[in-house]
């Protein structure tokens, strides 16, 4: 169980504090939809695209999650 000071205490977490939404959004910005679906190869992402449709599939599929989670890392890191 965490401990409210534990939520706080992660700096070596690079998406502490980052909400999902504003990751997706992130990477939509950067990417767009086209190739973001070429990056991370997921229906939401190729078929009639939105940020809704895709925080709900994201937030019930953690392998999907985790793939934007991992190319957010990566895209703000600037790899």
């Amino acid at each position: 169980m965490k401990k409210n000071g534990d939520i706080e205490n992660q700096p070596n977490n690079p998406i502490h504090g980052v909400k999902l939404i504003d990751m997706l959004n992130y990477l939509v910005r950067h990417y767009g939809w086209n190739e973001l679906g070429e990056l991370i190869n997921i229906r939401c992402f190729n078929f009639d695209p939105s940020i809704n449709s895709s925080l709900k599939f994201l937030r019930r599929t953690p392998w999907a999650k985790e793939k934007v989670q991992q190319l957010y890392i990566k895209t703000v890191r600037g790899e």
